[in-house]
């Protein structure tokens, strides 16, 4: 008997035709410790299917319906690795949106290129989800420029000399911007006094609080997660660290404002889009997100609908629902305007994106300022 190793099955399967419907793939944390996130994935992904097939999109001579395929990977790298085998191998999708988190998209990465199925991941940054893959892409900025702002803006705007960073070293997102800060930090003439870590699901940071006390840093960078946020910067004001706090995109859900309170007026961090842009699609985007949601879209729900236009757009340029149409459609985007910026991809499947930097001022998030690349 021969056995047929996993991702060689899964490339032949995604070569076989499709159905008239075209299926589109979802793989987002519904559940687990950044399910907030998950439901704005879910809103943008709603929002954006009925208004796709208010229209259809034309394949050829037919005008097509599209159905997304949304399934749960918790923000577990084992469990979206399930999810993109599924949404391939049985759902047989032309493509998958996702994940979020840059270490669920590091692990349906190489599932989605053994396959030449295209995945566009909206959220994750860590310049590891697309480096060497051809079927791979993202929506967003990567982490070598976001923690070159975020650094800029340390020393720049708040003239810090001395900085310390907390981050939880088992997550990639966290680790590898932590990582690129300390390294801008350093080369703007600053000096990181502390660099301390901790582990997913830690609730006690006050050993390394303590530490970065007792170095006095100018800035405390926390590159972390909405949900762990509020909780260290908590610990931090009780313990008497005064320095300006700064974090990252993972910080925007309301969420950080509804857990942490006054505590979180003051810091900033930076994003991918702010609700106060002038950009037309950007305000029409957020007037009907609240109109149906009740809420303001986050980043996440903004790089998700961008996601979905990405690959309908790409779909309708190909003429036809096959994968390597669709993969070389998305490499050829050009200027392509999104509810979170103008997208181009040159050469790669990391886009041209400017960054923002997002102030709390009384319990809202505020722009601040913008930086292009």
């Amino acid at each position: 008997m021969t056995i047929i190793p996993l991702f060689a099955m899964l490339i032949l399967v995604a070569c076989k035709p499709r159905g008239a419907e075209i299926k589109i793939g979802v793989s987002a944390p519904l559940t687990g410790d950044i399910s907030a996130l998950g439901q704005s994935t879910k809103n943008a992904i709603l929002l954006a299917q009925d208004e796709v097939n208010a229209e259809g999109i034309k394949v050829g001579d037919k005008t097509m319906k599209v159905r997304f395929i949304i399934e749960d990977d918790e923000n577990k790298p084992e469990s979206t690795a399930t999810v993109f085998q599924k949404l391939i191998s049985q759902d047989r999708v032309v493509a998958i949106i996702g994940s979020q988190s840059s270490k669920c998209s590091n692990a349906g990465a190489p599932i989605a290129e053994a396959a030449m199925v295209p995945q566009v991941s909206p959220w994750s940054t860590n310049p590891n989800v697309t480096k060497g893959r051809t079927f791979v892409f993202r929506a967003c900025f990567i982490d070598s420029f976001q923690g070159k702002v975020v650094a800029q803006f340390a020393t720049e705007k708040l003239k810090a000399r001395t900085a310390a960073v907390l981050y939880d070293i088992a997550s990639d997102y966290n680790k590898g911007i932590a990582e690129v800060f300390r390294d801008e930090f350093t080369k703007t003439g600053g000096t990181i006094v502390g660099f301390e870590t901790y582990n997913t699901k830690d609730t006690d940071f006050s050993a390394q609080l303590t530490k970065i006390k007792g170095a006095k840093p100018d800035v405390l960078f926390l590159p972390n997660y909405f949900n762990d946020v509020p909780l260290q910067v908590q610990q931090a004001r009780k313990l008497g660290i005064s320095a300006a706090v700064l974090g990252s995109d993972s910080w925007d859900n309301p969420q950080l404002i509804k857990l942490g309170g006054d505590v979180m007026n003051g810091a900033s961090f930076s994003n991918h889009y702010t609700p106060d842009s002038e950009n037309p699609a950007s305000k029409a985007f957020i007037a009907k997100y609240q109109a149906r949601f009740r809420m303001l879209p986050d980043a996440a729900a903004a790089l998700t609908y961008d996601s979905v236009y990405l690959v309908c757009k790409a779909i309708a340029t190909a003429g036809k629902a096959d994968p390597k149409a669709i993969r070389d459609a998305i490499a050829a985007t050009k200027g392509f305007q999104g509810v979170s910026g103008v997208i181009t991809y040159a050469g790669n499947g990391d886009p041209q994106k400017g960054a923002v930097v997002i102030k709390i001022v009384n319990g809202k998030f505020v722009f601040d300022s913008a930086v292009n690349p």
